[in-house]
């Protein structure tokens, strides 16, 4: 039982090549592999030595000089005929478990609801980077439709030996395997009845071209959907352990603030309640919310604080304390020659644009629950990086990381903004001290003051162009807010991108698009500017300078449902249009709005999105994620912004932080460009990118004001 776990070859085994033997780091052994699932067949997917260094395999532990290999998915087929697939990824709200099992149903020729998801587990499930990115499809999507695939092959294979037949003459349908012309059939969990099958496959197993996708491509409702609506669905903040307390942790009164004094003394006093301090950290851990908050609230500290800048300043430090441009992934691009291109242009134009920061906002705030058991610590927390975080408790508490498990509960939305450990760690802080399980919830103030913001940015454009609207020079400097979609995807012979880093004021991560929705904003303004100067219409402007197909086809998708060109329906109503591409996959957005001369209000009358993202897996999934995308947007385009002084963040609460309501809602039509002939791409970021410059162009049409910094009108278009 002490010996480590050994891929060995079976009499299904389609691998070519050989198999590996896993460190200590892998800790399912061949025995305890079947004691947990029972009978069946287990087929594990291997991916390349690049994924194995990146998970911390590397090249210990491996026999014979031969190139470490990680598991990146695996699934069983029960003897009761049960398919239970494992992964890492989350499900933080974007219905992955429903698009991941149809593609599994779809290669093993099943209905989706004989399928069981197991994610996000880091003691049950493969090592996974995270659920970020757009990557959930395009890379687990696909591992997890190999893995079903050789499953299905394995399964014919079954039923060709127990028959003593052609396997040619089998096919796999309906959770079976059929014999053609013979009446004769059986299902998986009678193939596989009693037996233990073990089998490792290489990544390049052949699977079905989307064309010829039966389940897959379809609008399969969501997998318990039910649970969902009726609210009986449970979620990380809903976890609960026995003997489980409740924990509150003393927060500094300003950022950089350090701890001075702490006078603890009438907290401890009070019945029940455990008292942590550990430096800096100072928390308590009660039997009931209510008990801890009034521990918290008797605890008398005094802090350090020094100056600070505040949002009065912010673009004026970002251009102040920026470096030098960037390099790698997102160093830009640099060909032919700005000084050359602006004196071939009939026109120049030099604009400059800002972000502000916002807040991820989800529904959810940060929730934890930890349990110490024999040095052995448990954690239940919504996260987007199970495996990040348990690095982060074993690195916090001096663990190997065999003795820290990660385990993620649905949870709330992230939005890229749940990437990091600190509440999981502070649980299992009071936890450890308290001696039972502890269970933090963070508060909205807490959710909008200490987690970290999208990045604000400034993003400075220079450009010419010839009057018959020709693009001869494109120089695109950003600050701060990142270099996602930096990269200008309109034809420029000249053209100077860099992406300059600097010194952010407040704590900043990962968001819905990072920063392409800065980019897109300020590139699809500055071309609506541009094609006002040569007095071309903006779709036409558009047209004249792509040569992208995708790109192309999306925007032209998107005019034809908008009915571009078409007149106003009123006087006070504008029209715009914006295009982009992230991730693989391209959006185009039109937008009509309403200003209200009197007031200043800004509504979003309609919006109609394009959007191409290669194969679509669920039409009615993919259409959710893009108008969740829409909605969220406008917020940023319109009024969400982070307003903070001298370490404070002054608007830390939905009542002063204004997220989009019902009553900001635009009528929202979505076209999918369905690509079967392209590998399915994510689609949970690039649908918000459009929203923004679309809405900032449909304003300039209603009014003449041209605005060029997010959120376009906080306060209405008379501020």
């Amino acid at each position: 039982m002490n010996e480590p776990f050994v891929f060995e070859p079976e009499r299904y085994e389609l691998a070519a090549g050989p198999l590996y033997q896993f460190d200590g780091k892998f800790e399912l052994h061949r025995r305890r592999f079947f004691e947990l699932l029972g009978c069946g067949l287990a087929v594990l997917l291997l991916t390349e030595e690049s994924d194995a260094q990146e998970s911390g395999f590397g090249r210990r532990g491996f026999r014979g000089g031969q190139r470490p290999m990680q598991i990146s998915a695996w699934l069983h087929v029960g003897d009761d005929g049960t398919v239970t697939v494992f992964t890492g990824k989350a499900e933080v709200g974007q219905n992955i478990r429903t698009s991941l099992a149809q593609m599994v149903a779809e290669e093993l020729r099943l209905p989706v609801a004989s399928i069981r998801m197991v994610m996000a587990d880091t003691a049950r499930t493969p090592f996974d980077m995270g659920t970020f990115g757009s990557r959930t499809t395009p890379d687990m999507g696909r591992q997890l439709a190999r893995v079903a695939a050789a499953a299905r092959e394995a399964l014919i294979d079954l039923a060709a030996e127990q028959w003593q037949c052609d396997r040619n003459s089998l096919r796999a349908a309906e959770g079976k395997v059929k014999r053609a012309g013979a009446n004769e059939a059986a299902s998986y969990g009678q193939l596989t009845k009693g037996q233990q099958l073990l089998k490792s496959v290489a990544s390049d197993v052949a699977t079905s071209p989307a064309d010829q996708w039966i389940l897959a491509g379809t609008s399969v409702a969501k997998l318990d959907g039910r649970e969902f609506v009726t609210g009986r669905h449970r979620y990380a903040s809903d976890i609960t352990r026995p003997n489980l307390l409740h924990g509150k942790v003393l927060r500094p009164s300003a950022f950089e603030a350090t701890l001075a004094e702490a006078d603890l003394r009438q907290a401890e006093a009070m019945e029940g309640v455990a008292v942590v301090r550990d430096g800096e950290f100072v928390g308590v851990a009660a039997p009931d919310l209510l008990t801890a908050e009034r521990a918290l609230d008797a605890i008398h500290a005094t802090w350090n604080t020094k100056p600070q800048t505040s949002s009065r300043t912010l673009f004026d430090d970002l251009r102040k304390n920026a470096g030098e441009a960037g390099g790698g992934r997102f160093g830009g691009r640099n060909t032919g020659s700005i000084e050359a291109g602006l004196a071939a242009a009939d026109q120049q134009l030099k604009q400059s644009y800002t972000v502000a920061y916002i807040a991820h906002a989800p529904l959810e705030p940060r929730a934890a629950v930890a349990e110490w058991i024999d040095d052995k610590l448990t954690v239940w927390t919504g996260t987007q990086r199970p495996f990040g975080v348990r690095s982060e408790l074993a690195r916090a508490f001096g663990l190997p990381e065999d003795r820290v498990q990660v385990i993620v509960p649905d949870t709330g939305s992230g939005y890229g903004g749940k990437h990091t450990g600190e509440v999981a760690i502070e649980a299992a802080r009071l936890a450890k001290a308290a001696k039972r399980p502890v269970k933090l919830v963070w508060t909205r103030e807490e959710e909008f003051t200490w987690a970290y913001f999208r990045p604000a940015g400034v993003i400075d454009i220079a450009s010419g162009v010839r009057n018959d609207g020709t693009l001869t020079a494109w120089e695109f400097v950003n600050y701060n807010s990142g270099g996602s979609a930096i990269n200008m995807p309109y034809e420029v012979a000249n053209q100077r991108v860099a992406f300059r880093p600097s010194r952010s004021p407040l704590r900043q991560g990962s968001y819905r698009a990072l920063a392409a929705t800065a980019n897109t904003f300020a590139r699809e303004t500055h071309l609506d500017e541009l094609a006002q100067m040569v007095r071309l219409d903006p779709l036409d402007f558009r047209r004249q300078n792509l040569k992208d197909v995708r790109m192309r086809a999306v925007l032209e998708a998107a005019a034809e449902a908008f009915g571009w060109g078409a007149a106003k329906p009123e006087e006070e109503h504008g029209r715009g249009i914006a295009v982009g591409t992230e991730k693989g996959s391209y959006i185009a957005t039109c937008a009509e709005v309403k200003v209200d001369r009197q007031t200043g209000g800004v509504h979003v009358v309609r919006a109609v999105a394009a959007f191409e993202c290669g194969a679509v897996v669920n039409p009615n999934h993919l259409k959710n994620q893009i108008e969740g995308a829409i909605v969220m947007g406008l917020g940023g385009a319109l009024f969400e912004q982070i307003a903070f002084a001298d370490g404070v963040i002054v608007n830390a609460a939905f009542s002063s932080y204004r997220v989009p309501r019902f009553r900001d809602a635009p009528r929202v039509e979505v076209v999918l460009v369905d690509r079967k002939d392209l590998s399915s791409i994510g689609a949970g970021e690039t649908p918000i990118i459009g929203i923004a410059p679309a809405m900032g162009n449909a304003i300039f049409d209603a009014t003449g004001v041209r605005l060029r910094s997010l959120p376009l009108a906080p306060r209405g278009m008379a501020s």
